[in-house]
């Protein structure tokens, strides 16, 4: 009711429907990304471009420069471009054997070009040095990637996920979904439960980042 009461004194201050509908539009979203965080940004894929472009000219300077080949491969793999992220990846190996980061950004990469068991590996690897690196989301990688090949391994990568995370909307939101596509609808909507009910229980300075989570959460636990 409020949006259309909104778009009804739009109309009138403009004096034209499509142009109050594009003006409310903009404000939701704008309200969206301040106060909830449901809609995708808008700039971040022309930044991560951007980034990318001027990578790439550092690297023709300096083509010994690994913090810069990892970081794009690190962006190629937000823009899924595994092959070459993988190439950029294993030119930096002998100099990066000690960062968990660098292995589990491998693994993905090559969980993604479909070479699954050396992918896990690596992601392992990457686990025993840092058993938190990412915040545990290689966890969720391996699982989705065993999906549909191996359950109980799947189940498995969840549990040790589930470990990690006691106090995040997210992480219980993640799990929900993942026990969702494994079929295990009940234990799929005691997550999101337990998503909804850490929510609630947080100071109000995190919610902003949570609330993304907690509203998912409830729209899966009622789907």
């Amino acid at each position: 009711m409020g949006k259309f009461i909104g778009l009804v004194i739009l109309w009138q201050i403009l004096g034209n429907p499509i142009a109050a509908i594009l003006v409310l539009l903009v404000i939701l979203y704008l309200l969206d990304r301040r106060f909830i965080g449901l809609s995708p940004s808008i700039t971040r894929p022309i930044k991560r471009l951007r980034n990318i472009s001027n990578l790439r000219k550092v690297i023709a300077a300096s083509p010994s420069d690994v913090s810069s080949r990892h970081e794009l491969a690190r962006l190629l793999l937000e823009r899924k471009k595994y092959g070459e992220a993988l190439q950029l990846l294993e030119s930096i190996k002998d100099s990066s054997e000690e960062s968990a980061e660098y292995w589990d950004d491998l693994g993905t990469a090559r969980l993604f070009t479909g070479d699954i068991p050396n992918g896990e590996q690596d992601i392992l690897r990457g686990l025993s040095l840092n058993s938190r690196v990412k915040y545990g989301r290689p966890y969720l990688r391996l699982a989705e990637a065993y999906r549909t090949r191996d359950k109980d391994k799947a189940l498995h990568y969840l549990e040790q996920f589930h470990d990690i995370h006691s106090s995040s909307s997210e992480a219980y939101y993640l799990l929900g979904s993942m026990y969702r596509t494994l079929g295990r609808e009940d234990d799929a909507k005691k997550s999101f439960k337990e998503s909804l009910q850490i929510y609630r229980a947080l100071p109000k300075y995190k919610r902003r980042q949570e609330r993304r989570w907690a509203l998912k959460s409830y729209f899966r636990s009622i789907a």
